[in-house]
């Protein structure tokens, strides 16, 4: 009960406990107003709106998720994933996982809905990290042991090879390329390899990020051929977290 103002007397009761039921008679219509407008406001139901993606994860009370479809990725590739689906750290922009271990890529729109994956033929070297001022040397300069596929979160642009083809430049400093596969010694079936399931058969390229020639054109192109895009390679030596320091486990969130 609310106290009775020290200037209202026994005699003024009656007028009092109208006053106060008018008031909370208002608070009410209030209330149930403020929850009609709540309903009005809120989202359908599905994917969340853009403006609660972007928001603070910690703002938000469930994790987002990337959208894999009927694919089973890697514990590592969904945490991945996962993370960038949640944190938004690919600012809206398309992006790209590449599982080293699985010589397999997947590439999402900027909604973390998966729009395509394939298998791809990686470099030939194991190895997590680019040698400094590789992408200045002719390839005949470069060493078997250094044609690593590098590890880490790269902003792609579209662009041209040397011979005039259209590659996404994972890292152009590196001289880091998501292209299609063809021919570059017929004695390496760069064709044949891609096309098995072996992950062993995978370890040919000089370093660049082969895909099928159906795949690039119907997916990488259509996804990262037109405009900068994250492309996340996945360490194969190095621990995950080691090369993505500000990633988390969302589903844990």
């Amino acid at each position: 009960m609310w106290p009775a103002p020290s200037n209202i007397t026994c005699a003024d009761g009656g007028q009092q406990a109208i006053a106060r039921a008018d008031v909370l008679a208002g608070l009410k219509n209030g209330v149930l107003l403020a929850m009609a407008l709540v309903v009005l406001m809120l989202p359908p139901a599905g994917r969340a709106p853009a403006a609660l993606r972007q928001a603070e994860p910690s703002l938000r009370q469930r994790a987002l998720h990337a959208e894999f479809g009927t694919l089973m990725p890697s514990p590592d590739a969904r945490t991945i994933a996962d993370w960038v689906a949640d944190s938004g750290d690919n600012q809206r922009l398309p992006f790209a996982i590449l599982d080293k271990r699985g010589a397999r890529v997947y590439v999402f729109d900027p909604d973390a809905r998966l729009m395509g994956s394939s298998l791809v033929l990686l470099g030939s070297a194991p190895g997590d990290d680019s040698v400094p001022g590789i992408g200045e040397r002719p390839l005949s300069q470069v060493r078997s042991d250094e044609r690593t596929t590098a590890a880490g979160r790269f902003v792609s642009e579209p662009g041209h090879d040397d011979s005039g083809d259209e590659v996404v430049w994972v890292d152009y400093d590196a001289a880091l390329a998501m292209h299609r596969v063809k021919v570059v010694d017929p004695k390496e079936h760069r064709f044949e390899r891609i096309a098995t399931d072996s992950i062993a058969d995978k370890r040919i390229s000089n370093g660049c990020i082969n895909v099928p020639i159906a795949f690039f054109d119907s997916v990488v192109e259509r996804a990262l051929g037109h405009s900068r895009a994250v492309v996340y390679v996945l360490p194969e030596i190095k621990p995950l977290r080691q090369v993505f320091q500000t990633a988390y486990d969302a589903a844990a969130r």
